[in-house]
């Protein structure tokens, strides 16, 4: 008698790898809806907490964490299991959310606010290498658009849900929301998921690198806002230390050995890019729009629909012409291109610009987001063993945020380099062109990248 082989653990129907998908996306949106929706509150909590000169840290302090726990989150799941890790990143960040709704002056919202942005990470880099562990590479184009969807969703519709909910019930509401959402994915995560157990074995949890990398990059994004002697002192310091610990370490919190592959190399630079003309984009267009063009806030903010709808179609067209072909590497280099066309049309924009031209250079970029975004993921999942793949997601998630912030500092110091003294619709036509030339190069760098990436066989299997 034949006896068949027992089902591996990580085997899941179609429908319960969807209702798996689903959670994840939930959770993913969780993360960051969190990062967006205080905007629209911020009048009314400062009108109630007070602290308007610490207003930015409420989305600073929770921006800060999230970035520079991520590969920390990342390494904790190849070590001790993503789905457990997953559950703790939630529970945290839901208990750090009714902490923020209770928060009874600024300083603690900011404190509340920097223990919730602890859990955002790992709810983020969390869902993605759980992504990345139950569905193979072959075929996990067909899910990008969906994923796509949430992130702008999340970018997008964050602001807008956060005003609607501060008018109707009041700005503490953004978070005590939280809790039944949360609850219910941690749920839904303990109940669907099913994902392999990690092998018992001796591990060393390497805490000196992960408190050194935090600290770096935490320094390094408080550098791209605020110039400072001593900042800039203790980020190289921190990285110099963190590489030296890491070289050492046993169990290394993000391994050197992982930037020894030239894929990985490569999707970095294209991530810090991708990072940091997204974030210029949604920063400075609208800003040019109502500054400049005198379009209202609400009307700015429709303007930049088109640019959400090809992210969308763009990660749809790209994920199932992968799955179907298994070739991938003309996506980021298309998407590449179409960063540096689009930002070449918008350093054209004056005054008079149409509507329609600038819906265009919108379009590519969005296109350009689409084909890069998930794609440069999927390349860097595809390229690291299975055990590898939550430092592997997590470096790809920090250097976006990085090149987010870094581009949009340098950005900023570009528009007011002419002196303050100036009008900000003067200054703003001045740097445009500027700003967007520089943001079409990193585009063509990133294009250069793209094109010089090795095309490997996408994993049919998911282990």
């Amino acid at each position: 008698m034949v006896v068949s082989p027992p089902r591996p653990v990580t085997a899941m129907s179609p429908a319960r790898l969807r209702a798996a998908f689903a959670v994840l996306l939930l959770s993913m949106l969780l993360a960051m809806l969190d990062n967006t929706v205080v905007g629209t509150a911020m009048p009314t909590i400062v009108a109630q907490l007070g602290g308007l000169d610490q207003l930015t840290w409420v989305v600073t302090a929770y921006t800060l964490t999230t970035a520079a726990s991520t590969p920390v989150w990342g390494k904790l799941g190849d070590l001790y299991g993503r789905k457990r890790v997953h559950l703790t990143a939630i529970a945290l960040f839901t208990v750090a959310s009714v902490a923020c709704g209770f928060a009874g002056d600024m300083p603690q919202l900011i404190a509340f606010r920097a223990v919730q942005g602890l859990g955002g990470g790992g709810l983020a880099v969390g869902a993605l290498s759980l992504i990345g562990v139950l569905v193979p590479p072959r075929d996990r184009g067909r899910y990008q658009g969906m994923t796509a969807s949430v992130m702008a969703a999340g970018q997008i519709g964050g602001p807008l849900f956060g005003g609607v909910v501060t008018s109707l019930l009041g700005w503490r509401w953004n978070f005590f929301l939280n809790l039944p959402l949360g609850l219910l994915v941690f749920a839904a995560t303990a109940v669907v998921l099913v994902v392999p157990p990690v092998p018992r074995r001796r591990v060393h949890l390497d805490v000196g690198g992960a408190l050194l990398l935090m600290t770096a990059v935490t320094g390094l994004l408080l550098l791209a806002g605020h110039a400072n002697v001593w900042l800039v002192l203790v980020t190289v310091a921190g990285f110099g230390a963190f590489v030296a610990v890491e070289r050492r370490s046993r169990e290394p919190v993000l391994p050197l050995s992982l930037f020894a592959r030239r894929d990985i190399r490569l999707t970095t630079v294209i991530t810090f890019v991708v990072g940091a003309v997204s974030f210029g984009t949604i920063t400075f267009v609208p800003l040019f729009q109502q500054t400049v063009q005198g379009a209202s806030a609400s009307g700015s903010g429709t303007l930049l629909l088109p640019m959400t709808l090809a992210v969308v179609v763009a990660s749809q067209v790209a994920g199932r012409v992968s799955s179907r072909t298994g070739r991938y590497r003309i996506f980021p280099l298309a998407g590449a291109l179409c960063l540096a066309a689009g930002c070449a049309v918008l350093a054209t924009v004056h005054p008079g610009t149409p509507v329609w031209l600038t819906s265009g250079a919108l379009v590519l970029i969005g296109a350009g987001l689409g084909f890069g975004t998930q794609m440069v993921m999927l390349i860097a999942q595809n390229t690291v063993p299975v055990g590898e793949i939550g430092v592997a997601t997590a470096n790809t998630t920090m250097f976006r945020t990085i090149g987010g912030a870094i581009g949009t500092s340098v950005f900023g110091a570009m528009l007011t380099a002419g002196g303050a003294e100036r009008p900000a619709s003067e200054a703003l036509v001045t740097a445009m062109p500027h700003i967007f030339t520089v943001a079409a190069v990193a585009g063509v760098l990133a294009a250069v990248a793209a094109w010089r990436i090795r095309e490997t066989p996408l994993r049919r299997t998911a282990q």
